[in-house]
């Protein structure tokens, strides 16, 4: 049975290849390989067979026998993803939890960059962060909730945030960063219907959340919360 994940995937992305129709089309694929010594160079022979060039992987997670890389690649035009996908899966103990355009610009300091970023503004650092974020921490889009005296309001969003009128946050106010429930009956209606992964960390306080949504998954790994986590952290000092 395929998995939900996938088949979602596929659909978001069949005709995005058309938006860089002339140039090389890149994706952001989430795998998870067998960790052991030939699984990677597999991998790569495997893309390679059908004309994708990797540019760039991180590792997000390591278990005991598995790993879950997010691997940067490159198409021609008029690709379809699903070529990535069968290629990857044709290899015993691979899974590709997602496919996505990937339009980011490739760095190996993201984090250490956005955070330079904030600092150096001087004004709207709130703005600066959430435009970086979804770059940084490979999500669709990053908004930054407070609390007052009226309940639950917006401060910044990026583009593609939705201004969706929260009337109620359970979670709110955060002391950690956590994977929130994207099922939760406060989650708006269309939000659930896009499948959107939630994940959210306290900037500086607990009533000064940094929300952030993956359209169709992935899922946050643990890693990624706890990364999450750091980076909020951070920021929220120098905010401070």
């Amino acid at each position: 049975m395929p998995r939900r994940g996938a088949v979602r995937s596929r659909a978001g992305v069949r005709g995005a290849g058309i938006l860089w129709e002339g140039t090389y089309v890149s994706y952001l694929l989430r795998v998870r390989l067998p960790d052991r010594p030939g699984s990677l160079g597999a991998l790569a022979l495997a893309l390679g067979s059908v004309g994708a060039d990797i540019l760039s992987l991180d590792v997000v997670e390591r278990g005991t026998d598995y790993a879950i890389d997010d691997l940067v690649v490159d198409v021609d035009p008029g690709k379809l993803p699903d070529t990535l996908l069968t290629a990857a899966e044709s290899l015993d103990g691979v899974t590709v939890d997602s496919i996505r355009p990937y339009a980011g610009m490739l760095d190996t300091h993201r984090e250490l960059e956005l955070i330079d970023h904030v600092a150096a503004a001087r004004d709207d650092r709130l703005q600066v962060l959430v435009d970086g974020a979804p770059r940084v921490l490979r999500v669709g889009w990053a908004t930054v909730l407070g609390i007052g005296t009226h309940g639950i309001y917006r401060i910044a969003g990026s583009a593609g945030a939705p201004e969706t009128h929260l009337a109620d946050v359970p979670w709110m106010p955060l002391a950690k960063s956590t994977l929130l429930d994207h099922e939760a009956d406060w989650v708006p209606g269309l939000w659930r219907d896009m499948n959107t992964m939630l994940a959210a960390a306290p900037l500086g306080a607990p009533d000064r959340v940094l929300v952030l949504g993956r359209p169709g998954g992935p899922e946050f790994r643990p890693s990624e919360i706890a990364r999450i986590g750091y980076l909020a952290g951070i920021i929220g000092t120098v905010l401070s």
